[in-house]
């Protein structure tokens, strides 16, 4: 019978951890909605990869573009913003992906960036490869990983968005992403272009999942299991719950199916625990 517990207690403990939301361990994510990307999303970002002499890689693949040239935005936007080392990388060949040579310059990197389009192209060309791995090694060695729009999205472990045909498609042919943060589901241009609701399709079949979504010039800074919002509108959060600023709102909360609420700059969040940090 006690050994029996013990079984059973472990098995709740390894089910607890396989449905909390949790960030990296070490490193940073700065994980933005799309749209413009001002001075407060740049200059975190490079100040999390060390500052303007950091080595930083930008990987375009999401775009779907064959070739892509050194001044593609975003590298052209970190150079005008004084970065001295800005490698622009990119392959749809798996192969090459899994190279040491293709990961050379990842491999000093301590910042990088996926710039937007479509995140399967993403999965395709990186999942399982040399070059995934080595993502990881830039957060383990403290550095910080970047995106926004597809780049967002690809960093949870739920990929929004998925399908290969149309992004109208929530839970399409591609469902895994890279999970930089496990068990969430991000999407992005969420107020911009009217997708505030969309997200409960997947809740709905997925309810371990915590939802994230950012519009569009704004940001999530993640460290370990904490973020904070940036930018310049709101990030919406679906973990099940009602929250306000207003205590009257806390006190008598709406009688929706469907909750979600706003967070924006300078707010704190508790990805483990699912709840707003406050003073």
């Amino acid at each position: 019978m006690k050994k029996f517990l013990c079984l059973f207690l472990v098995s709740l403990s390894v089910m607890a951890q396989e449905q909390s939301t949790t960030g990296p361990e070490s490193g940073n994510l700065v994980i933005a909605g799309g749209g413009a990307i001002g001075p407060d999303i740049t200059n975190t970002f490079i100040n999390l990869a060390g500052g303007k002499n950091a080595t930083i890689v930008v990987i375009p693949t999401a775009g779907g573009q064959d070739t892509y040239d050194d001044d593609v935005w975003f590298a052209k936007q970190l150079r005008d913003y004084g970065c001295t080392r800005v490698t622009v990388l990119h392959t749809y060949d798996r192969t090459m992906a899994d190279s040491d040579e293709f990961t050379l310059a990842l491999k000093e990197a301590t910042g990088v960036w996926f710039s937007g389009g479509r995140q399967w192209r993403l999965v395709d060309a990186y999942a399982g490869t040399e070059t995934e791995r080595v993502f990881w090694e830039v957060l383990d060695k403290g550095g910080v990983i970047g995106g926004t729009s597809a780049g967002a999205t690809i960093q949870g472990s739920y990929l929004v968005r998925g399908d290969t045909q149309t992004n109208q498609i929530m839970m399409g042919d591609h469902e895994e992403g890279f999970g930089f943060v496990k068990n969430i589901a991000i999407d992005q241009h969420v107020l911009a272009r009217n997708r505030q609701f969309d997200m409960f399709e997947i809740l709905e079949k997925r309810p371990e999942l915590l939802g994230i979504g950012l519009d569009e010039s704004t940001a999530i800074v993640v460290h370990q299991n904490t973020f904070e919002v940036i930018g310049e509108s709101n990030v919406l959060i679906y973990d099940g719950n009602f929250w306000s600023r207003d205590t009257n709102d806390v006190a008598h909360p709406p009688n929706i199916e469907r909750p979600f609420y706003f967070l924006q700059k300078g707010d704190l969040y508790d990805l483990r625990e699912r709840k707003v940090i406050t003073n």
